[in-house]
């Protein structure tokens, strides 16, 4: 027996990076996942990598920043799979600037991809939770939505946003049993980290700058997220809801 099995997950952003390794831990514990990204060719082979393993997924187009995608996201896996259980909003992308630098097309192109995306999730599939009588969401926000990292104003912004809008989230629909927490980590060895890596003027400074943050002393790694993502959406976590959980090698407390 499976820790989720019987359940039915969705994970946008999940071609690669910690949607990835959340899909690939969601579907190992036994439930069935829509795996959604706007990267057709990287969703839909990591969709078939799981069948192959002998898990159920399937991939699923979808832009965050479009609310019918979204909704055609949410429509087609419960046509698929008869229900939806847990929902996992990580999509997200990182541009840096601070509050003068940043255009507004940036700004408005990180609030829309990295927040506004949240809502939307859970805007279409609430009400599919609320017919099953129960639900988990997680929503993936960041350490940065704790504290400041110079630099990166839009980022920090949306994922505070985010931890605003689970808590609130959290306190309008845990009586109907539907729990909703975010998760902040800390800096993750991603695809998305990788680039802003190799982007800067010193790569090898920008990486001890950043190790040093952390009080153990090293990144994270996906699998290390997706670990905590399949506790949240199992019922091992049925007391938890509006929680914003660290997952962040001791960033924060190691005052950043």
């Amino acid at each position: 027996m499976g820790q989720l099995d019987d359940k039915v997950a969705i994970v946008t952003g999940a071609a690669t990076g910690i949607g990835e390794a959340a899909a690939l831990a969601l579907v190992n514990a036994g439930a069935r996942v829509a795996i959604s990204d706007i990267n057709d060719e990287d969703g839909e082979a990591k969709a078939k990598e799981f069948r192959d393993r002998g898990g159920e997924a399937f991939y699923q187009h979808a832009d965050v920043c479009l609310s019918t995608d979204i909704e055609r996201l949410v429509e087609a896996t419960v046509a698929r799979y008869g229900k939806l259980d847990v929902l996992v909003n990580n999509a997200a992308v990182a541009i840096s600037g601070t509050a003068v630098d940043i255009s507004e097309e940036d700004w408005n192109r990180v609030l829309n991809t990295n927040l506004t995306s949240v809502w939307r999730g859970m805007k279409y599939a609430i009400p599919h939770m609320l017919k099953n009588g129960t639900g988990s969401i997680i929503n993936v926000s960041s350490a940065q939505g704790l504290m400041g990292f110079k630099g990166w104003s839009a980022y920090a912004a949306a994922k505070g946003g985010i931890n605003a809008l689970t808590r609130q989230a959290a306190v309008e629909y845990s009586p109907e049993n539907i729990r909703i927490n975010a998760i902040a980590p800390g800096t993750i060895m991603t695809p998305m980290n990788e680039r802003i890596f190799s982007e800067a003027e010193d790569p090898a400074a920008l990486i001890q700058h950043w190790t040093s943050r952390h009080a153990l002393g090293r990144f994270g790694q996906p699998e290390e997220v997706g670990n905590l993502i399949v506790f949240l959406a199992s019922d091992d976590s049925s007391f938890i809801t509006g929680d914003i959980i660290r997952v962040d090698g001791g960033l924060v407390i190691n005052g950043g």
